[in-house]
Order: C-alpha cells, then sequence, then structure tokens
C-alpha cells in the first residue's frame, strides 16, 4: 500500500534491484540506490493481479488500460494531504434525535390506533374498509 499516490492502479519492478513498487517515492525511501529507468516497463495490475509489459517510449492513449480487465491504470494522482475538519457528535450514539419516518405522531388528541395517541404503519386506516 503506498501512501504517496493513494488511488495506485499497478505496481511497478524496478529494472535495477527487480523489487515491486507503487511508485517511485516509494522506492527511494526503501533501496539506497537510484532507480533505474528503462523505456521497457513491467506492470502488475491491481485489481486483475496479471504482470504486462509496456514500452513507455511509445506509450498512446490505448496503453492507459490494463491488456487483461481493461482497468484504468494511468490516473492523476491523489496525494495525502493535511486537512483540518470540525467533527460533531455522532447521531448513532443518541438515537432520540433521529425521527422514525414510519410513526407519525398523533396531533388530533390522541385519536389514533396505537398506545399514547400515536399512530404507526402497523395501525389499519380506518377510512381505508369504506367502500365508494
Amino acid at each position: 500500500m503506498c501512501k504517496h499516490v493513494l488511488n495506485a492502479q499497478v505496481s511497478i519492478r524496478s529494472p535495477c534491484c527487480r523489487k515491486w513498487f507503487d511508485c517511485v517515492e516509494c522506492h527511494a525511501e526503501t533501496e539506497s540506490h537510484p532507480l533505474l529507468q528503462k523505456f521497457d516497463m513491467t506492470f502488475a495490475c491491481k485489481k486483475c493481479k496479471k504482470c504486462f509489459r509496456k514500452d513507455v517510449s511509445e506509450f498512446e492513449e490505448a496503453d492507459e488500460y490494463c491488456p487483461h480487465c481493461d482497468n484504468h491504470f494511468v490516473l492523476d494522482a491523489l496525494t495525502p494531504k493535511a486537512a483540518i475538519s470540525v467533527e460533531g457528535a455522532d447521531v448513532r450514539v443518541d438515537s432520540r434525535m433521529i425521527k422514525d419516518e414510519r410513526t407519525k405522531s398523533g396531533a388530533a388528541g390522541g385519536s389514533g390506533g396505537g398506545a399514547g395517541g400515536k399512530i404507526t404503519i402497523f395501525d389499519p386506516d380506518r377510512e381505508a374498509d369504506k367502500l365508494g
């Protein structure tokens, strides 16, 4: 899992040490030598888990997709950014604030069929049985 590129779709095999990395920064952090750059690159798709080779000197728009599963692996990189946000209270903790839309309170002064003057979806409507 790469901490530099959050939406990495492929792993890249480095030609110098033959290890798999998600980005150039991951190689620079773990290895003591610089990344050897070549035109023939080996990729491993993270969606279908299959490897394929691409010649990056002749890279076209059709080469932006995995040849096995058509996963689009050339994307704008999402990098982690610092963000300030205010967290509110979790509404799941106090469920008294959540109104159940299936029930409605009897505002006509206790004319409901349920206990305490509340009409629920389980109480039949008195008008529904009338014909005509």
